[in-house]
């Protein structure tokens, strides 16, 4: 109650539809009272000055028979010009409550056309990611098994060469030991353990480890309050922005700055290199841009040419779902 209190709908929206609504209520409440019980006493006057009683409406009192016979179609004008009311007050209060809701229209088209922006550009990143996975395992894991095999037909062929037999032996078990290395590898571009195990800092602590450049990092806050989906979304960010420093920014140095909160994390990535870096439709930034976003999150990019690149990407610590 207090959440909705706080909203602006409420007192833009929702508190003059309530009090409109309540005062054309009252007013409907009334003209169906005096409206319909005045037009049934001159409906039945007649009925009523036989009995000897004069049905005094307002104003009206008949005095004669004639005037009795008058009342009956007052009475049914009346009961006409009481529902001709009770309509337009209907339509009246139609016609408020789209007069007060028009203002938001605008807002929700453009809610509504994100959503559905967010989504097919969703479908598009994750068909990317799955392609990615499938190039990965035909040009790596798969590659080095095919290699294994080979080379346990050959050795099965120079079975009668010893010294043959153990270079093939040899070549065989680097294929495997390569070909686990590339699956562990894609494994992790898919989830790293370290990021289930130890959390988000060590996960990223690793990952600057890991990468070509030389990787400043500072971090500071606990992790622990953080959800699964919103780490991830800020690991991959971070990954990204790595890998395309060391692919276009021309540097050999990047700089992390990680954030956590209880509310939330927020990770700046930059480097010094050529800059103009771009979210376009379909490039990766695009694609972690909506990952950031699926959990509640946004992501920034400041890229003036030549003055290097900073990526920044915010997130509360619980998806909005």
């Amino acid at each position: 109650m207090t959440l909705r209190l706080r909203s602006k709908s409420v007192w833009r929206t929702d508190l003059p539809v309530f009090l409109a609504t309540l005062l054309l209520s009252a007013l409907s409440l009334l003209i169906s009272f005096f409206g319909f019980i005045g037009a049934a006493a001159l409906v039945f006057s007649l009925v009523f000055w036989a009995f000897g009683i004069a049905a005094q409406v307002g104003p009206f009192t008949p005095k004669s028979v004639q005037q009795t016979l008058l009342a009956v179609p007052a009475g049914i004008a009346l009961g006409a010009v009481t529902v001709s009311l009770l309509t337009g007050i209907s339509l009246l209060r139609d016609l408020l409550l789209r007069a007060f809701s028009r203002s938001r229209d605008s807002d929700l088209l453009a809610k509504l056309e994100e959503l559905r922006s967010s989504r097919a550009s969703l479908t598009a990143a994750f068909e990317i990611e799955r392609q990615r996975i499938e190039r990965d395992l035909h040009d790596g894991a798969q590659q080095e098994l095919v290699a294994v095999v080979m080379r346990l037909g050959m050795l099965e062929a120079a079975a009668a060469d010893h010294e043959r037999t153990v270079q093939l032996a040899r070549q065989a078990q680097a294929h495997a030991e390569r070909a686990l290395e590339r699956l562990r590898e894609t494994v992790r571009d898919i989830h790293p353990r370290e990021l289930s195990d130890l959390g988000l800092i060590a996960a990223v602590r690793e990952l600057a480890t890991r990468s070509p450049l030389r990787v400043e990092l500072t971090s500071n806050g606990d992790d622990s309050q953080l959800s699964s989906p919103t780490a991830t979304a800020v690991y991959f960010t971070v990954s990204e922005a790595l890998t395309n420093i060391a692919k276009h920014a021309g540097v050999g140095t990047a700089q992390i700055n990680l954030k956590c909160a209880k509310n939330g994390v927020k990770v700046r990535v930059r480097d010094d290199g050529a800059g103009d870096a771009r979210i376009d439709a379909g490039s990766g930034l695009a694609g972690l841009r909506e990952r950031m976003r699926s959990v509640g999150g946004d992501l920034e990019i400041l890229s003036p040419a030549g003055g290097g690149t900073e990526v920044t990407a915010s997130a509360p610590s619980q998806p909005p779902w």
